[in-house]
């Protein structure tokens, strides 16, 4: 049963070789990846007990970015429109965050969602601006300088997102590691206390939003390029309670669990459509049922669930007798 501390890693090898053996999967894989991307956002405010029913207006607005430049200066390379996402959802988390920081609990969540319907109508209503319902077209950009084909370039961007998934875990882990993440899980046990020592929760908590609002724009930028297409569905609410539920189901406040939810979300969704077109709402309702019902710690504690049952007895560790 040792082989079970090694399931990690072999799952991130089979999702890095599944599309060798299945090339068009790859789309949806890196699909999975850019909502993972945005969803460890969500997970890095999860950690001070803060939880955003709006998170999606981030990843539209830098799905939009990416749309505008390709559109307002063509030729743009990937790295460029990548970059560029996460600056303008970032810069716009610095200035929503000075407001919602404010509140806590519901009034966070409510106040977030507030924000992004508003850009939602917007991105809705300015159809001269932003092709309304219909959406913009977001061209295929240059990669670090070369002109790929689709078939190469689709490749190409989802294993840059692989990449980009597994940095974003290795930072957002050390930052929550950190004495400023220490101090963003203080706000959630006990905000005075944290006020008596002289640091500021409102600072922290603003700190640690507008890189949660970076890491949905990442996200937005590569669902961006990957589709094709950007529409305002990307802001509505619903996608913002994706995001929240896809944090659960992988294991609410874990960074590993952020993508282990959006694969298994992602994935489950595909075949329900396409094996039952009609009722894929329904299987796919009870597929993600049965797992809050039977693991509510989500995939990442069914996993330690499983370590803990087969890690053998430590060397020197005395057994305690039976009662």
């Amino acid at each position: 049963m040792r082989f079970v501390r090694f399931l990690p890693a072999v799952l991130v090898l089979a999702v890095a070789l599944l599309p060798l053996a299945v090339p068009w999967l790859k789309i949806i894989l890196t699909v999975a990846l850019a909502k993972g991307l945005a969803v460890l956002g969500v997970v890095v405010l999860l950690r001070a007990g803060q939880v955003s029913f709006g998170h999606a207006m981030f990843f539209a607005a830098s799905a939009y970015s990416a749309a505008f430049l390709m559109q307002g200066f063509g030729g743009m390379d990937l790295a460029v429109l990548l970059l560029a996402g996460m600056l303008c959802s970032g810069a716009m988390g610095a200035v929503i965050g000075l407001f919602v920081v404010r509140y806590r609990y519901i009034f966070f969540g409510m106040l977030n969602l507030a924000f992004s319907m508003v850009l939602y109508a917007l991105l809705e209503k300015m159809f001269h601006v932003t092709g309304g319902s219909d959406g913009m077209a977001v061209g295929r950009p240059t990669y670090f300088g070369f002109e790929l084909e689709r078939t190469a370039f689709e490749t190409a961007l989802f294993y840059s997102s692989l990449v980009l998934a597994g940095a974003a875990c290795w930072c957002v882990h050390r930052f929550l590691r950190s004495p400023l993440g220490e101090a963003l899980s203080a706000i959630r046990t006990n905000e005075t206390r944290l006020e008596y020592l002289g640091i500021s929760a409102r600072r922290v908590l603003l700190i640690a939003y507008v890189l949660s609002a970076a890491l949905a724009g990442l996200g937005g930028a590569v669902i961006a390029v990957n589709q094709g297409v950007v529409t305002p569905d990307l802001g509505y609410w619903i996608r913002s309670g994706e995001f929240v539920f896809i944090a659960i189901l992988g294991g609410a406040g874990n960074v590993l669990g952020a993508f282990a939810g959006a694969l298994v979300y992602e994935l489950v969704r595909f075949y329900a459509a396409a094996m039952a077109a009609d009722v894929w709402q329904m299987i796919l309702g009870f597929v993600l049922l049965g797992i809050i019902l039977f693991a509510s710690r989500g995939f990442v504690g069914l996993y330690q669930d499983l370590v803990a049952v087969a890690a053998p007895d430590r060397p020197g560790r005395e057994r305690e007798p039976k009662r």
